[in-house]
């Protein structure tokens, strides 16, 4: 018989009448909303408390959510995963775009860039954990690989159907194309925080790279 977890989760592997484990971990319930809800709330009260990242402990994070460390290592395989999954958890929600759309999904996808910029200026406590993810290079991979790359790979589909569509040049490297469209918002995101993120941001930026930058008379 298993043991079972704070949020009634079985857990462990199955065991024979005779005490020795089952080749096969058997599948438990079904994974408990309010725990895991529970679990992210506590770390991010411990950092909104001043503790810092590298300072919380399974141990402490399951203490304060009122869960086992089972409960914890059942979602995610360590701290790394799980801090990653509070940022998301603070960060604005990516809006869905249609997966068929050129500059139409690119619009949405860079307003939602500007978005995460100002969510990053309003928040202390994000700006905060922001600064001390990219200290450590274990966490910052693991929210690159498991955040960022994705986005990335969604906007270079949005700029290649945007080619496709005829909408967007064919004789440049998509890669760079993309990187003229994120640029901007990156540019006043990270290296100019001062610098505005107004409405009409993503429209602009869209706008004067259609148009060209050089003057309308030595436009061909």
């Amino acid at each position: 018989m298993r043991d079972q977890d704070d949020d009634g989760e079985q857990r462990g592997r199955a065991t024979r009448d005779d005490g020795t484990p089952d080749p096969e971990p058997r599948r438990g319930r079904p994974r408990s909303a309010a725990a895991e809800r529970a679990i992210l709330d506590a770390v991010i009260a411990l950092l909104e408390a001043g503790e810092p990242l590298a300072g919380l402990s399974i141990e402490r994070i399951a203490r304060t959510a009122g869960v086992g460390k089972a409960t914890i290592y059942r979602r995610w395989s360590g701290k790394e995963e799980l801090f990653v999954d509070v940022v998301r958890d603070m960060e604005p929600v990516d809006p869905p775009v249609s997966g068929t759309e050129g500059l139409a999904d690119l619009r949405i996808m860079l307003e939602s860039l500007r978005t995460r910029g100002l969510a990053q200026r309003s928040s202390v406590l994000l700006h905060n954990i922001f600064a001390q993810m990219k200290s450590h290079p274990k966490l910052w991979a693991e929210y690159s690989g498991r955040v960022i790359a994705p986005r990335r790979a969604a906007m270079l589909a949005a700029v290649r159907r945007a080619v496709a569509a005829g909408e967007l040049r064919d004789d440049l490297d998509v890669e760079l194309i993309d990187d003229l469209f994120v640029g901007p918002v990156l540019v006043r995101t990270v290296h100019r925080p001062d610098a505005p993120l107004p409405d009409d941001l993503a429209d602009r930026i869209i706008t004067a790279l259609l148009q060209g930058l050089a003057p309308a008379a030595g436009r061909v």
